[in-house]
């Protein structure tokens, strides 16, 4: 089954050139199934290129997807055309005021790192947002400064500043093998990884709540955590990120008189005039695609049945 999205999303285009199976809503209509609702909360600044990454790992599974995309109500982006905001995207007040329910809601990133929490300026309705996935959906991932917004919002783990930056290609142990968001993964995989923060294991022992940290590295920290008491996972890395994710990041530093390392464990022999290698794509898809079976295997049928207390996985 393939993933459904508007016809003219930018993203359409790129992912049947892929091979990745689309529907527009019209067709999606004549499907007598129930699709799973999955929301994307789009922090980035470039909003066309986030939705391409998170719709080809959804869109990769057997299953049919409704990704819904959405943003902060009140906060204007300058980096993605006005006209495509209003076409496709939705403010989470007005969401919130229809009522309706998700299966899964993935929360991205954003590159405001270095500001503590309070000092965001959407930081009080994304605290509303955090509030509202406890009865309006199933299961929520929050990637890089998403999951540090959200694990110390539920658990209070701070994030730490680096005194360098984490940037390159880092393999991760595989910590929790019978996990059914790890199923089919290696005893390690390569993630990348681009952050000025991090999360440490320390503090999430200490916050208990039973927190569950699924891949790490001993450099650069945890990796994956499940949060089953709030139905959430936090990753803070990219397995989502294109081949030249890293490149661009490099490439716009260098350009731009920014002291940067060349990233770690990516271009070949560590040579920037070399073809990146993407050594991720497989266990990308392999989360992203776990984690939408575990919502469509534990997900209520009546989606007005999540957030009530007989509907909550323990």
């Amino acid at each position: 089954m393939p993933i459904k999205i508007p016809s003219d999303l930018p993203a359409y285009d790129v992912l049947t050139r892929e091979g990745v199976m689309v529907m527009s809503e019209d067709q999606a209509a004549r499907q007598d199934i129930r699709p799973l609702r999955i929301g994307l909360l789009n922090l980035m600044p470039k909003k066309i290129q986030t939705e391409n990454q998170f719709a080809r790992l959804i869109g990769a599974t057997p299953l049919q997807i409704d990704l819904s995309l959405i943003r902060m109500s009140e906060h204007q982006t300058r980096n993605t055309a006005a006209d495509h905001m209003e076409s496709f995207y939705r403010p989470f007040q007005e969401v919130k005021a229809s009522g309706e329910k998700f299966d899964g809601l993935i929360i991205t990133g954003a590159p405001i790192e270095h500001l503590p929490f309070e000092a965001v300026t959407y930081w009080d309705e994304l605290c509303e947002i955090f509030e509202w996935t406890q009865s309006h959906v199933f299961s929520t991932f929050g990637v890089c400064w998403g999951g540090m917004a959200m694990i110390n919002y539920f658990n209070g783990v701070p994030k730490h500043l680096l005194p360098q930056k984490y940037f390159g290609c880092y393999p991760q142990t595989n910590m929790a093998p019978a996990s059914p968001f790890l199923r089919g993964f290696s005893d390690a995989c390569t993630v990348p990884v681009s952050r000025w923060t991090e999360v440490r294991q320390s503090d999430i022992e200490a916050a208990g709540g039973g927190l569950k940290t699924l891949l790490g590295n001993p450099d650069t920290g945890p990796c994956l955590v499940e949060d089953p008491a709030h139905n959430a996972l936090y990753v803070f890395n990219h397995f989502e990120y294109d081949s030249d994710t890293l490149k661009q990041e490099y490439d716009r530093d260098v350009a731009g008189g920014t002291p940067i390392s060349v990233p770690l464990n990516y271009y070949p022999d560590d040579d920037p005039a070399k073809t990146p290698l993407n050594r991720w794509r497989s266990h990308a898809h392999l989360l992203y695609g776990n984690w939408v079976n575990y919502i469509y295997q534990e997900t209520p049928y009546d989606l007005m049945a999540i957030g009530r207390k007989e509907a909550v996985v323990g």
